[in-house]
């Protein structure tokens, strides 16, 4: 059973109430805040030494990917944060001035985006550090973006560049709110997630909560310069490397490194064009593509210049 398994066993028969809007299945749940007009959301992750950072990672590296995850699932729900909490699990021998410039990088990324930090638990855990932050949040509420409202024909778009994120994005990298907020202010986005277990992945979320499938198109995914740097010399640009080595291609590594940590949206095809004008004058600095498209017959499939075939690969799970 992998994560998505255990998910899909736990969720139907969580409990729930009448202030919930949008509960597990989205990137964040979504609350009544008891505000004409807003919602709250809510969030929480966590990095976890080995898994999410190696013990040769800075603190101020560490501290910064611990806030900036459930940042970004704010940003995925169109949203703006507001408190959170941290949960520390510490070996027994740690280091006190290790843990403080954990904090200073995870302050911060959170004075630059508004965050109160405003407490949290702290407990033992004897093989390895492990941080947990719960994010709240909050959102217009006919602006808020959810997973479900992709449709037949939408254009897919993605931000940035993907893939090849273990060469230090992942530790790095900046979570989209601004860019996500103008998003759902200036054009009806469709449905929203950020890419944290690789393009293949995640666009399979949208597809299951919103019932469709989806093409994405070879020449228009924006492969980062650390995947290609990561190729040997000589690997073919498809999916396939060469037999003789187990390196990714790089197109490979667009669609299944993850932690890329970038918004894949839905938008009706209509709004492609003006959106990627738009988006050219405000955000000049970070790349914008057009992907592929949603298509009402289900599955995902990669069209190349040899046509078109279903893609098989995923992205990142845990317990497979």
């Amino acid at each position: 059973m992998n994560e998505f398994d255990l998910i899909a066993a736990l969720s139907p028969s969580l409990p729930s109430n009448s202030a919930v809007i949008a509960g597990a299945g989205d990137d964040c749940a979504v609350l009544d805040s008891g505000r004409p007009g807003r919602a709250l959301l809510f969030k929480t992750d966590a990095v976890v030494e080995g898994i999410h950072f190696l013990p040769s990672a800075t603190p101020e590296s560490i501290g910064h990917k611990a806030l900036a995850r459930p940042l970004s699932d704010i940003a995925a729900m169109a949203g703006r944060p507001l408190a959170a909490l941290v949960t520390l699990a510490l070996p027994k021998n740690f280091d006190p001035e290790f843990i403080q410039e954990i904090y200073a990088g995870m302050s911060l990324l959170a004075r630059r985006h508004g965050v109160a930090i405003v407490g949290g638990e702290t407990t033992s855990n004897p093989e390895r550090l492990l941080i947990s932050v719960s994010l709240l949040g909050e959102v217009v509420r006919d602006k808020c973006v959810l997973r479900s409202g992709a449709k037949d024909g939408d254009a897919l778009f993605v931000t940035g560049e993907l893939g090849g994120s273990l060469a230090g994005k992942h530790l790095q990298f900046e979570p989209r709110l601004e860019e996500a907020r103008w998003l759902a202010e200036h054009f009806p986005i469709h449905a929203m997630i950020d890419l944290s277990d690789g393009l293949a992945g995640d666009l399979r979320h949208l597809m299951v909560r919103g019932k469709v499938g989806a093409e994405l198109l070879v020449r228009a995914i924006p492969i980062s310069r650390a995947a290609r740097r990561a190729a040997k010399p000589g690997v073919a640009s498809g999916l396939r490397p060469d037999p003789k080595s187990p390196e990714k291609t790089p197109l490979l590594a667009a669609l299944t490194d993850g932690e890329d940590y970038e918004l894949l949206f839905a938008v009706a095809a209509r709004d492609a064009v003006p959106l990627s004008d738009a988006w050219r004058k405000r955000f000049p600095k970070l790349r914008l593509s057009c992907i592929g498209k949603i298509t009402a017959a289900p599955g995902l499939t990669l069209r190349d210049a040899h046509g078109v075939r279903p893609l098989e690969a995923h992205g990142y799970v845990h317990f497979s």
